[in-house]
């Protein structure tokens, strides 16, 4: 009895955004979506970072048969759903190594490397410098 959590399948993913990292635990289930212990409709609130962050269960056909719990951190809700989205993915890949044929093409498992550029001392901005007078 001391092992009976062991039992429980579960796949996890880990997944980062610009600033956001987001650990994914995938679950045979019905289909429920949890994000920080808040169902995601109520978490994310628009429905196009729903559909961002659930677009490889659409590709790979396994919407509404994995449970998903999310812990994710940092970043908006943008870069939070982008996180989500490669976390969700790679999971799939642990539960069966035939989607990869149809997440790859789709830009899935590729982490975004892009996130801000810093503020150079001299300029007001990254790249933006101050105004320039010629007289």
């Amino acid at each position: 009895m001391a092992n009976a959590k062991s039992s429980i399948v579960e796949y996890r993913g880990l997944g980062r955004r610009k600033s956001s990292t987001a650990r994914v635990i995938l679950r045979p289930g019905s289909g429920k979506f949890t994000i920080n212990n808040r169902e995601a409709k109520n978490y994310l609130l628009s429905d196009l970072h729903i559909q961002d962050a659930e677009q490889p269960l659409v590709l790979t056909e396994t919407k509404g048969q994995f449970d998903i719990l999310v812990n994710v951190r940092g970043g908006g809700l943008k870069g939070q759903a982008g996180a989500i989205r490669l976390g969700i993915a790679r999971a799939l890949l642990l539960a069966s190594d035939t989607y990869r044929a149809k997440l790859k093409p789709a830009g899935m498992l590729t982490r975004d490397a892009r996130s801000v550029e810093r503020k150079k001392p001299g300029l007001n901005k990254a790249r933006r410098a101050r105004q320039f007078s010629k007289r």
